[in-house]
């Protein structure tokens, strides 16, 4: 265990991108309640100064391209939190063909949390568990991302294939 990575894991810098329904459930947690910052846990308004970027909601595919502009904007080491069912499978939108199924195909996630909509309980345990995880060494998801940047990068250009969605006029 490198004596960086555990004072790294007691001050993330959260960016949070709320794309849909998840939103709702992040106050709770940022509030005196359940109170993150005790953990650590402090929300940044831009990923130049962030560490986690935690994802909450669906992804549409137009979505998806600004995500991915905001992971790589963002310093490393950092992370990657899926929020809900709509990160894993595409929840309730599983079906729409705009929707993003398997977020891991085009960033690397570190963590899911699982449920639609995850209760702060549930929040609140994941992020002691990626507080641990990044202390120990366990997720290092920013350098798979390095590693594996052509493949990562040829599974977002076919997604972003402008010839498949548009319409041909003539």
């Amino acid at each position: 265990m490198s004596i960086l990575n555990k004072f790294r894991g007691k001050s993330l810098w959260m960016l949070h991108y709320c794309t849909g329904c998840g939103a709702i459930e992040m106050p709770p947690v940022m509030t005196s309640r359940y109170d993150m910052e005790r953990f650590g846990i402090i929300p940044m308004a831009t990923p130049r100064q962030a560490d986690i970027l935690l994802i909450t909601g669906y992804l549409a595919v137009k979505t998806l391209k600004r995500v991915i502009r905001t992971y790589e904007q963002m310093h490393s080491p950092k992370w990657v939190v899926g929020f809900g069912a709509c990160t894993v499978n595409g929840g309730m939108y599983w079906d729409s063909y705009a929707t993003i199924k398997k977020l891991e195909l085009y960033l690397p996630v570190d963590l899911y949390i699982a449920g639609c909509m995850p209760r702060p309980e549930a929040i609140m345990d994941a992020f002691i568990e990626l507080r641990k995880g990044i202390s120990s060494g366990k997720y290092e998801g920013w350098k798979k991302y390095i590693e594996n940047y052509d493949w990562y990068k040829k599974n977002q250009a076919k997604l972003f294939d402008v010839k498949k969605w548009s319409v041909n006029y003539e």
